[in-house]
């Protein structure tokens, strides 16, 4: 099974081009960028990487909050319009697995302990008819580049970064980006595979290899928007299994465009849609959710072992998915899609 570090592309070029060419490359990014905006001005099922996207995923619908965001990327372009950088890993809801940096536990601990915020919760509570608090805040993803212009932005070479979206090097900006790449260039755990990937069409395929197949792939999503969740009890109105034992993860990374990081993890897990109503009122949401069935190899500071007040190797450990952040898994029936 395929483990890479860093940047993964369809066709990776080569970076190394950019610190020699990159006021000229700019132009090119730009040209294509006005290339792209010219063949997308209908809705982003027209888009090559919506095409791509039901070529690969048979039965799995583009994410209403994705679909916007590769619209978002045609028609606002981050080479053009920059936005700003924020760093989401220290306060993102999607832990995955053990947190890669200490910065990451850190935000946990200092949060709510006592209601079970902010998306932690045990297997068991997968159930109709069960309650639990929940909290996403609102937050800002960069738009999802085209291919043919994500191929030729500057990645893993921080200055060339920096100077491509004018962003300045002592900026906090920066340090995000920094920290960013540092998260997508740290290995992995053992027994986990991950890769950070620049594109769309290079996310569905990174996780396919992953899971080891190039077909049979369900795709799903929680319906978040940036909006987020609001703080309240939610009641589970209906809970569904997704297929397989083996998910793939990508979350968003903070960055000038959009950047996946994806990986899997070296134990089982199970994963579900489960619709949520606010006690407090509001209309459902469905939320995609994945479980850990083994955390014996968790640090005991983890922040689902705080929040939840259990302990490594005790009883499954479910967190609900981020907005814009995907699951992948193989199909074995007929999983169910995302919306």
């Amino acid at each position: 099974m395929e483990q890479s570090f860093g940047f993964s592309k369809i066709n990776p070029p080569n970076l190394s081009m950019y610190a020699r060419v990159m006021r000229p490359s700019v132009v090119l990014l730009l040209v294509l960028v006005a290339g792209c905006a010219a063949v997308g001005v209908h809705a982003a099922a027209g888009t090559p990487a919506a095409r791509f996207w039901e070529a690969a995923l048979p039965g799995s619908p583009m994410p209403e909050a994705v679909a916007d965001l590769v619209q978002e990327g045609i028609d606002h372009s981050p080479l053009v319009e920059h936005f700003p950088v924020r760093d989401n890993l220290e306060s993102d809801n999607n832990g995955w697995g053990k947190p890669p940096h200490a910065a990451r536990e850190r935000s946990w601990a200092d949060g709510p302990t006592s209601t079970g915020l902010p998306g932690y919760f045990f297997q068991t509570q997968v159930r109709v008819g069960s309650t639990m608090t929940v909290f996403f805040p609102p937050a800002a993803a960069p738009p999802i580049l085209p291919l043919e212009v994500a191929e030729k932005v500057p990645f893993s070479n921080l200055a060339d970064v920096l100077s491509t979206f004018d962003i300045a090097p002592g900026s906090a900006a920066a340090a995000t980006v920094r920290k960013s790449l540092s998260e997508c260039q740290a290995q992995p755990d053992a027994g986990d595979v991950k890769s950070c990937t620049s594109s769309l069409e290079a996310t569905v395929q990174s996780a396919m290899r992953m899971l080891g197949t190039s077909h049979d792939v369900w795709a799903s999503a929680s319906a978040l928007t940036g909006a987020g969740l609001p703080r309240q009890a939610y009641v589970v109105e209906a809970a569904a299994t997704l297929d397989g034992d083996r998910h793939v993860g990508c979350h968003a990374v903070s960055y000038p465009y959009a950047v996946y990081l994806c990986h899997m993890t070296g134990t089982p897990t199970k994963a579900y849609k489960m619709t949520l109503r606010g006690l407090r009122g509001g209309s459902t949401v469905d939320m995609t959710a994945i479980c850990h069935l083994d955390t014996s190899n968790w640090s005991p500071s983890h922040p689902a072992m705080k929040i939840l007040h259990t302990q490594p190797g005790a009883a499954p450990v479910c967190h609900f998915m981020a907005p814009v952040n995907l699951v992948f898994g193989k199909k074995t029936s007929n999983a169910y899609a995302s919306e």
